[in-house]
């Protein structure tokens, strides 16, 4: 049977993300009428692509195991820059990308990707303030855990972070039935998307016998990030290599903010604070080697050479050795946090 849960998880993941891309046009279209500038709008679009975590975490709230949203939630943050990066470079070993530069040959001869230098002031290092304040707000022992207090924290910090770029006036837009019908079938594919997600996953979970923040960690989490990577993908071999390689930090930007406010609704205690801290440290060393990958790649061209590949490899390799030998051996033993 776990095989046929795995099946539905990955179908259900599908959907989510189907759903989810129905709604970029709409909220495109809010953005406008709306008056947000394009740079805060990019924020406010990431909403479109975090929003299967975001329907995994209220039907974990709902269902009452919101542990694996959380997992869910750490993994896929700690997973998505070094998958999205690799996708990225391996995409863009294909000479002739039309819309890549006049030096992509060059680049791909070196085995470098090329990056905007922006990446790290404009992605990384906001996204690394968002997970120093998540961090805040429930490492500390007084407030540890996920608390509605926190779920507005999060909310003012992607409000602040988005609106701080600026406003425009509102322009009027139309809406034809069919980007209505559109609207209506991708939320339902994702609301029937995140519900399965979670079940098959307590599924699997229950069948393997690890803990639900383990399962959501390194389970649900991996087969979530499994569309991001196609998508990534079709970005990086149209050409589009800085938007293929820094899209990922604005989308979970989203994440860690918006996709958390659901779990802080209904209170999530910490209940294994070692493997909470853990998963949180990688979560910020993933924009902290981001960035250096990025700063001293050179000086006359920025960007990820194929050594920075294995080094998130590595990194990535680290953390889930640390959770299965050193975090679940510790907590089995009966060790504190």
């Amino acid at each position: 049977m776990t095989a046929v849960w795995a099946a539905v998880l990955l179908a259900a993941v599908w959907a989510a993300h189907w759903g989810a891309e129905r709604l970029s046009g709409p909220l495109k279209k809010l953005r406008k009428k709306w008056g947000f500038s394009v740079a805060a709008g990019g924020s406010f679009l990431g909403i479109a692509a975090a929003s299967p975590e975001i329907g995994i975490n209220v039907t974990s709230a709902a269902r009452g195991v919101s542990d694996i949203g959380l997992g869910a939630m750490l993994g896929s943050n700690v997973l998505a820059i070094p998958l999205m990066v690799a996708t990225a470079y391996f995409a863009t070993r294909k000479s002739g990308l039309q819309e890549a530069g006049k030096n992509h040959e060059q680049h791909r001869r070196k085995h470098y990707v090329a990056v905007d230098k922006e990446a790290v002031t404009v992605q990384a290092l906001p996204y690394l303030a968002i997970v120093a304040v998540f961090a805040l707000l429930t490492l500390p022992a007084p407030w540890r855990g996920l608390q509605p207090i926190d779920g507005w924290l999060l909310l003012l910090a992607y409000l602040v972070q988005a609106l701080v770029r600026g406003r425009e006036k509102g322009e009027d837009v139309d809406w034809s039935r069919k980007e209505r019908w559109m609207a209506i079938a991708g939320v339902s594919a994702l609301a029937v998307g995140a519900y399965f997600t979670v079940f098959s996953s307590e599924k699997i979970i229950g069948a393997l016998g690890i803990p639900n923040v383990v399962g959501g960690l390194l389970i649900t989490a991996t087969v979530a990030a499994l569309p991001e990577v196609f998508a990534t993908w079709s970005v990086a071999r149209s050409g589009q290599v800085t938007a293929a390689s820094t899209s990922v930090i604005g989308d979970h930007a989203v994440t860690m903010t918006l996709a958390f406010i659901p779990l802080t609704i209904i209170g999530t205690p910490i209940e294994d604070f070692r493997l909470f801290w853990v998963s949180l440290a990688f979560v910020a060393l993933m924009p902290v080697l981001y960035a250096m990958f990025i700063r001293f790649s050179g000086e006359r061209a920025r960007g990820f050479h194929r050594w920075t590949i294995f080094g998130f490899a590595a990194a990535y390799a680290a953390f889930v050795a640390a959770v299965v030998f050193w975090v679940q051996p510790f907590q089995a033993s009966g060790g504190g946090p």
